[in-house]
Formats: structure tokens, sequence, C-alpha cells
């Protein structure tokens, strides 16, 4: 499954004429960087946002933005499209399992991160860090070669994989690829209640050696608001998935919705793919997903990162409970009350709901 190697000048060679990425690219202001790598450990030069809506990237992103925009999409790949820790990783199992007709076995023996790359992730792994990484794992070759896997630039080599694609990313639609909605390709967007979003991403962050934040969550939400975590501006994300939901070969989701009814996720999803499953393949699928079997699931559970030292090994680790609503365990009342302010302060703005919200 995996594709051929090309090193970076071979596939620049081989690109036909790209267009100039559209959107100014600005480095942070210099008092907030110095401020952003105190406390996010894992970038060690600067970091940009991008465009009129200031789409905040650690400096990886400032040289890979024109081949995301120029990446040449197919006709049968399939598009899975989030804003960070929106059951993005569960999707992806029961996409690419419904896709491929149920094969668990393939599905247990390959990682998921083979089976659907993550687009964007060596935008993340700076330079120096790799190289981090790298000496740790150099005495054993295995793991040195996988990590030199893992790292890859996706953009690179996707374009030599045969038969199918599904792709990950969580690039908003104005700094993804131009041809995306007319390609004819599916795209499925998620979305999900932001209070939970904030909780979730907060983890990550401590856990992800290429984020590397050590700090607490009050600290985390004020730069979360202030749209200094990548992807951010959350809102502006979720609403360039909203203002398309009714774009051809486009599914938008919300996570509550698909978490409260699974077994109803799936038939949607199935039908979207031009899939057709069986009442028992539908519970087969949906017993596969349940949260105590995906959790524990060396195959979408990122258990390989910790082993390479990407991530650390805490208790909590990638998949950490699935549900929603856990914000109301982690927000002081003072915390929540902030953060309801700003939710309907955005919400205002836009006619997007998201369903039993403070539930």
């Amino acid at each position: 499954m995996a594709p051929s190697k090309m090193n970076e000048d071979e596939f620049n060679n081989n690109q036909e004429e790209k267009q100039l990425f559209p959107y100014e690219i600005t480095r942070v202001d210099p008092e907030i960087n110095a401020e952003l790598l105190k406390d996010f450990t894992g970038e060690r030069s600067y970091f940009v946002q991008v465009g009129p809506k200031n789409y905040f990237f650690p400096s990886n992103y400032e040289r890979e933005a024109d081949k995301f925009y120029n990446f040449e999409v197919r006709s049968d790949d399939i598009w899975i499209v989030t804003f960070p820790r929106s059951g993005t990783t569960w999707t992806q199992e029961m996409v690419w399992l419904i896709a491929n007709d149920l094969d668990f076995e393939t599905a247990k023996a390959i990682n998921l991160n083979e089976r659907c790359p993550f687009l964007e992730f060596s935008t993340f792994v700076h330079p120096e860090l790799k190289s981090t990484f790298l000496k740790e794992n150099s005495d054993c070759p295995v793991r040195y070669k996988i990590v030199e896997e893992v790292t890859r630039k996706e953009w690179m080599n996707l374009p030599l994989r045969k038969g199918r694609r599904i792709i990950k990313t969580h690039l908003p639609f104005t700094l993804l690829p131009q041809n995306l909605f007319k390609s004819g390709c599916k795209i499925i967007y998620v979305v999900r209640n932001p209070k939970d979003v904030i909780i979730s991403f907060y983890y990550l962050n401590k856990l992800f050696r290429t984020q590397g934040y050590d700090g607490d969550l009050p600290t985390y939400w004020n730069y979360f608001k202030r749209n200094l975590q990548p992807w951010t501006p959350y809102w502006e994300h979720v609403k360039e998935g909203w203002d398309r939901r009714f774009e051809e070969n486009f599914l938008f989701l919300f996570y509550e919705d698909m978490n409260r009814d699974s077994k109803a996720a799936i038939k949607k999803i199935s039908c979207f793919l031009n899939k057709i499953l069986t009442e028992d393949q539908v519970c087969a699928l949906n017993e596969h997903l349940r949260i105590d079997n995906f959790k524990n699931n060396p195959s979408v559970n990122n258990e390989l990162l910790s082993k390479l030292g990407i991530t650390k090994n805490v208790e909590n680790g990638f998949i950490r409970n699935g549900s929603s609503g856990n914000w109301k365990k982690e927000l002081s009342k003072e915390l929540n009350e902030e953060i309801d302010s700003w939710i309907e302060e955005n919400l205002a703005r836009t006619d997007l709901r998201f369903p039993n919200l403070n539930e």
C-alpha cells in the first residue's frame, strides 16, 4: 500500500505549471511569537498567519502552502475534512471500512495513518525536531525508517498511490486544492461542539511533542480564543464547511449526531459513498467502532507514535473517550461562562447551530 519513493526535486520537476498561492502569508508579531515558542516547544522557528482570515500555522506551512493548494485531486478520492478533535479518527476508520467492503483484517494489520494519510502532518514536524526523533530511534533501523515514513510529505507521496485514496486534512477549504469541488471526489466534513473541541485539542497539544505544550487549560484557552492555535480561527473553519453544505458530493455531519446514533451515521455515510451494507454489516461495523474497542485498537490509537517518541506516554492517549459533553468535567464556572459568551457572539454571525450545545 505504501507509495514508491520520490525526492522533492524529482517531485517538483514532474509537476505541470501550477498557480501561485493566492494568499499572503505573514509571520506572527515577534513578541507573540516569542510567547508561543516558549509555551509550544515543538516549533523552533516562527508561526505564520495566512490570508484575510489569518489561519494559523507553524513555519513549515510557508514552504508548503502552494503544494496543498495545487495538489491534484482525483475524481474517486474521498476527503475527510475537519477542524482538529472533531471525531476525525473515528470517522476515518468508519469511512475506510465502508469504502473497502468491511475489510477488518486489513484494517487491523495496517495502521490507519497509512490507510488514510494526513495531508499536512509534515507541516508540524520542524526539521530540528525530526532530527531529534531520528536520533532517539537511531539504535533501531526499523524504528528509524518508520520515523522517516510517518514524517514524510504526503502531498508528495499521495500522487504515487494506486487505487482509491482516502485523505484526511484539517486545512480549511480556502487553503485546500483549488479543484477540490470540481473534481467529482467525495468530501465529508465533520463539526463538533466547540467546548469539547477546545478540551480535546488542549490534551492533544500536551500529548504530541510536535506541539509541545505543557501549560494549563486557562492559558491554552487564551491562545485558542486569540486564534493562535493551528488551523484556527475555529469559527471561520466551520463556517466554510457549513456554507458548502449543499454542494454536490459533499456531506456535512455533526459529531454529536454521529455519536448519539452511530448506526444511522454508518448508513448515511454508506449511502453517500454509494455502498450498500446489510443490517448485520452495520452492526459489525458499529461494534468495531464502539469506543472501548476503538480506544484499544493499536491500528487507530497512535500507539506507534508513542513507541517512536512522537507522542508522550500518558494515561489518556490519542483516543480519550469519544463522548460528547466532557467539557463539563474540565471547565470551571468562570471559564465556561467566558466560552459561552465567545460562542454566543460567534453564532450570532451565522445560522449554524450545534445540536444539544450545552448538554
